[in-house]
C-alpha cells in the first residue's frame, strides 16, 4: 500500500528551499506562533507532511479541500506503479499519474514517486518474463518512468518490499529477485542516471523496529553506501496498531547514521491508542534530523485501504480527529520523545500458502496469496489462461462472514462482502494461452479459506 505550503512564512519557505538546493536537511527554529495546518507545521522544521492520493478522488471537493489545505507533499497511491504506467510493453500511460502530479505542483506541493519496481502490481506481460528478458524490461521501465518525471519528483521509491518477512533477514523470492541478486543495485543506478536530482529510496513494511527484516535492509544500505551505489533514503511504511515498537526512534537513527534520510512513507495507525501513537511517531521522526518527512496513507478514514479500522487523521466526513490534533501539536512543539511511550504491539504479517482452484482446460485458473495481520489482509490473485487465450475473465471469491473488501487494484468487484465477482479492467483482459495477469484487493477480517474460481468471459 504516497500538504499546504502556501501558509509557510516566506523566510521559512526560503530556508527550506535553500536546504533542498544544497541536498541537506535543515532544521528551522519553531516560530512563536503555532502553525494551523500539518504541512505548515512540518515545514517549520524543514520537513514535509504528506498524504497518499488517488486520482479517482480528485473530483471529491471535501477530499481536495483537505489535501490542498493540510499537506505539502503528495504520493500517488497506485497511479505511478508498473501496471498503471506500462500496461503493455514499451507503451507508457502517464495520464493518471500526471493528473496527481500536476494537481500537487500547481498547489505548491512536492511529490513522492511510488513505486518503480515491486514484485506486485506488475503488468501481465512482465509477469510472463524471466531472467535477462525481465531484467532488461525492468530497467527500461525504471529509465523511462523516471525520465518522464525528471525534475518533478522529490523522492522515488525505487524498489518496494524486496525483503522477506520472518527471521531470515534475506531477500523475498520473486521474479525480480531471480534476475540476479544485484537487481536492486541496478535499479538504483538506472534511476540515478534518469533523474539525478531525485532522492532515491528503498521502501518496506514491518521494518519499524530493529528486527531481522530491518537489519537485512540496514546491511544492504550500509553495503550500498560503502560501494557508492546511489541510495539516498529508506522508507518505513509504518502500518501500525495502537503503538510503534519501543525501538522505533532507535531504528530511524541507525539508518540515519549510515548517511541516508529516513522517510515515514505510508503511516496509518488503528486502535484505541491512536492519538497518542500518532503523536509519538511524529516526535520520534522530529528527534532525528535526517527523518525528513511523514506521509499518511490516505486522507479520510473512508479513503483508507484498512477500511473499518479508521486509521487516519480525518473521519469519513472530513472532520479532524484527536489524532490530527496530536500530530499538529507535536509538529508545532518541534518534537520531544518520552521514553517508554511506544511499547511494541505490532504483529508481523503472516503469509498463508497459496490456494489454487482446479485447472479448467481452455479456460483459466486462479490462485491467491495472502499477507495477513491483526484485523486485515492483502490478497493477490493470479489469473492464468488455459490452453486458449483469454479475451476477458471473471474470478469469483467467497469471503468469510465478517470479512469486507476495502480497496482493490487491476480488477472491478461486484461488491465488498459475501460472494464477490472480479472482472478484468481494460488493460488486463487479454491473456495469452498459458500466461498470467494479477489483481489484488485489501480487506478487513479474515481471508482464511479463500479459494478463487476463474472463468473466461
Amino acid at each position: 500500500m504516497e500538504l499546504t505550503s502556501r501558509s509557510v512564512s516566506r523566510a521559512g519557505f526560503g530556508a527550506v528551499a535553500l536546504a533542498a538546493a544544497l541536498g541537506a536537511t535543515l532544521l528551522v527554529s519553531t516560530p512563536a506562533s503555532a502553525a494551523t495546518t500539518l504541512g505548515a507545521a512540518a515545514a517549520q522544521t524543514g520537513r514535509y507532511f504528506g498524504a497518499a492520493v488517488a486520482a479517482g478522488r480528485l473530483n471529491d471537493s471535501t477530499y481536495v479541500n483537505i489535501l490542498n489545505r493540510e499537506f505539502n507533499s503528495v504520493t500517488a497511491e497506485n497511479e505511478m506503479k508498473w501496471d498503471a504506467t506500462e500496461p503493455n510493453r514499451g507503451q507508457f500511460n502517464y495520464t493518471a499519474g500526471d493528473r496527481i502530479l500536476n494537481q500537487a505542483l500547481s498547489n505548491g506541493k512536492r511529490v513522492r514517486g511510488h513505486a518503480l519496481l515491486w514484485h506486485q502490481q506488475q503488468p501481465g506481460w512482465a509477469q510472463s518474463l524471466s531472467g535477462s528478458a525481465l531484467r532488461q524490461a525492468a530497467l527500461n521501465h525504471v529509465t523511462q518512468v523516471a525520465t518522464h518525471y525528471r525534475g518533478k519528483i522529490h523522492s522515488w521509491d525505487v524498489v518496494n518490499e524486496a525483503f522477506a518477512d520472518g527471521g531470515s533477514g534475506g531477500r523475498r523470492d520473486s521474479n525480480l529477485q531471480r534476475t540476479g541478486n544485484d537487481w536492486i543495485e541496478a535499479a538504483f543506478r538506472a534511476a540515478r542516471a534518469a533523474d539525478p536530482a531525485a532522492k532515491l529510496c528503498y521502501n518496506d513494511y514491518n521494518t519499524d523496529g530493529i528486527n531481522a527484516k530491518s537489519t537485512g535492509i540496514y546491511t544492504m544500505v550500509r553495503d550500498f553506501k560503502s560501494r557508492g551505489v546511489p541510495i539516498d533514503c529508506v522508507g518505513l511504511q509504518s502500518h501500525l496498531t495502537n503503538n510503534a515498537p519501543s525501538d522505533y526512534q532507535a531504528n530511524i537513527k541507525r539508518f540515519a547514521d549510515l548517511g541516508v534520510d529516513v522517510q515515514i512513507t505510508e503511516l496509518d495507525i488503528a486502535g484505541s491508542n491512536q492519538a497518542n501513537a500518532f503523536g509519538a511517531v511524529t516526535r520520534a521522526c522530529l528527534a532525528v534530523p535526517r527523518c525528513t518527512g511523514i506521509t499518511v496513507w490516505g486522507i479520510r478514514d473512508t479513503d483508507s485501504w484498512r477500511g473499518g479500522e479508521n486509521p487516519l487523521l480525518f473521519d469519513g466526513s472530513g472532520n479532524k480527529k484527536a489524532a490530527y490534533t496530536s500530530v499538529l501539536n507535536a509538529l508545532n512543539a518541534g518534537g520531544t520523545t518520552v521514553p517508554g511511550e511506544t511499547p511494541p504491539t505490532t504483529t508481523p504479517p503472516t503469509t498463508p500458502p497459496t490456494t489454487t482452484n482446479p485447472p479448467q482446460p481452455g479456460g483459466c485458473t486462479a490462485s491467491v496469496s495472502v499477507n495477513s495481520w491483526e484485523g486485515g489482509f492483502v490478497a493477490t490473485v493470479k489469473v492464468t489462461a488455459g490452453s486458449s487465450a483469454l479475451n476477458g475473465w471473471k474470478v469469483t471469491t467467497a469471503l468469510p462472514s465478517g470479512t469486507s473488501v476495502t480497496g482493490s487494484w487491476s480488477a472491478s468487484g461486484s461488491g465488498t462482502s459475501g460472494t464477490v465477482d472480479w472482472t478484468n479492467v481494460a488493460y488486463n483482459g487479454a491473456v495469452a494461452a498459458g500466461q498470467s495477469t494479477e489483481f489484488g484487493f485489501q480487506g478487513t477480517g479474515s481471508a482464511a479459506g479463500l479459494s478463487p474460481a476463474c472463468a473466461a468471459s
